[in-house]
């Protein structure tokens, strides 16, 4: 086993051991010891002198956690590869001969070919407030059809959950909305790009389907796999041979990217399912308010959402902070980072690259951004910083987030595109993500009003003036 991890405690034991062979589910909340298990179960699947030994995959969503998981795994596992799911994507197809230089299309392009799509659809009917809708409707809309692998029209107008939280699509617009995709793919071939990063892993998925080789790998684990969109689950179950295993380790109250599915939905045939409930990464109080933002209205309704138990350490109450302006948030940041990363680490976290910007010039050159192309990770004292969705799986003894007022999350622009009970549900996922990555200090600031993701239950928080 991994020595330089937390020995398995209690109910974690017990998953090192699930079934060698099938499918296999594992849900736990926030700060249960996930990541850490899927690398333990990584070590039991692929020990050399065990009759279910074989090459075993780990798998996560970005590259940050990869690089600190990468960092956990001891050099005796060397029958373990850790990487990203599209990375893995992109091996495979390039195996098959079916990914050539340049083929997958940028999110950037993406965006202005689906625009054209949209203006050369539209001229095709009268006037609608359908085409009205701001692109970023589009754009997801299209998203959600290529990653559940949705293949016909007739497909989309039948199935039954289509759009964002709060964002209707009448059956009758569907027809015009898959005319829309189908234009963007015919201008996505055009320019020769034979995916993006939405629909690349259906076509892994068909070509597994084809493919009668030897698999390379006989267990896949999925880390932090709330955030996979059913093709990739689908894909991935095709990838194990039949003597193989599929692991399935998530938090649905952490799923940030969209996808608004359970895992169920992806046809994993699970026996049973296994819940981790104990919190052993956060303070009670850092714990207490994340339980809280669980219990926050925009979480209701989430299927398989594990309720957190808190934890026994004791440490500070959250800090939260107004400043008169943003400059003085940034400054009152800035300062306790630089302070606190003497001896701790430090994270500071943002919704969005933009606003992570209008900080990280101030910090120290040894700060590290969590960001997709890092490959090394530090241990001990030092400042991080980075994006919501950077920081997931991580840990850090303190974490600083700013910008937290209601002008600012939710967010106006997701609120204009999907509506606000979707903004509420997204944003706030994401920041519950953002306060569980503390282990002993939180510092929240706002200017003016704060944010109504954060509960308003005073006793949660340590009140300072800055």
């Amino acid at each position: 086993m991994p020595k330089s991890l937390p020995k398995p405690l209690r109910k974690q034991r017990e998953v090192l051991y699930l079934p060698v062979a099938g499918h296999s589910a594992v849900l736990g909340t926030a700060g249960s010891g996930k990541t850490t298990l899927a690398l333990y179960r990584a070590a039991y699947l692929s020990t050399a002198d065990m009759p279910h030994s074989g090459r075993t995959l780990l798998l996560t969503f970005n590259q940050a956690l990869v690089t600190y998981l990468n960092h956990l795994k001891p050099l005796a596992l060397r029958n373990v590869m850790i990487e990203t799911y599209h990375k893995f994507a992109r091996g495979y197809l390039n195996s098959r001969g079916k990914m050539s230089f340049n083929s997958i299309c940028d999110p950037d392009l993406r965006r202005t070919l689906i625009e054209r799509a949209v203006g050369n659809v539209t001229q095709h009917y009268e006037k609608s407030k359908f085409f009205d809708r701001p692109l970023a409707f589009f754009l997801d809309e299209i998203g959600w059809i290529l990653s559940h692998g949705i293949e016909t029209e007739e497909q989309y107008i039948a199935v039954e959950r289509v759009g964002r939280v709060g964002t209707t699509l009448a059956r009758k617009l569907r027809s015009v909305m898959f005319e829309i995709l189908k234009e963007y793919l015919a201008l996505r071939t055009q320019q020769g790009k034979l995916y993006d990063w939405d629909d690349i892993a259906y076509h892994v998925r068909q070509e597994y389907l084809q493919d009668d080789r030897a698999r390379r790998y006989r267990h896949i684990i999925i880390d932090e796999g709330q955030d996979f969109s059913p093709e990739m689950i689908r894909s991935l179950a095709s990838a194990i041979p039949d003597d193989g295993s599929l692991t399935f380790f998530g938090d649905v109250a952490q799923q940030i990217y969209g996808q608004r599915t359970s895992w169920r939905f992806a046809g994993l045939t699970v026996p049973q399912t296994w819940e981790f409930k104990e919190n052993y990464r956060n303070t009670k109080q850092i714990a207490r308010l994340g339980l809280a933002i669980s219990k926050m209205p925009y979480f209701e309704g989430i299927a398989d959402m594990v309720e957190p138990t808190s934890p026994r350490a004791d440490g500070p109450l959250p800090t939260i902070a107004e400043c008169d302006t943003r400059a003085k948030q940034i400054e009152v940041a800035l300062r306790v980072a630089k302070e606190s990363g003497k001896t701790k680490s430090v994270a500071l976290l943002f919704k969005d690259r933009e606003q992570e910007r209008l900080i990280s010039s101030g910090l120290p050159n040894y700060a590290t951004k969590l960001h997709r192309d890092m490959n090394s990770w530090n241990d001990g004292p030092g400042i991080y910083y980075g994006t919501y969705h950077s920081a997931k799986g991580l840990e850090f003894d303190l974490v600083i987030l700013p910008f937290l007022e209601k002008e600012n999350l939710p967010d106006p622009e997701h609120i204009a595109s999907h509506g606000e009970e979707d903004a509420l549900t997204h944003d706030g996922r994401l920041l519950y993500v953002a306060v569980t990555r503390a282990r002993t200090d939180l510092l929240l600031l706002y200017t003016g009003e704060p944010t109504p993701l954060l509960p308003a239950k005073p006793s949660l928080y340590g009140r300072v003036s800055p």
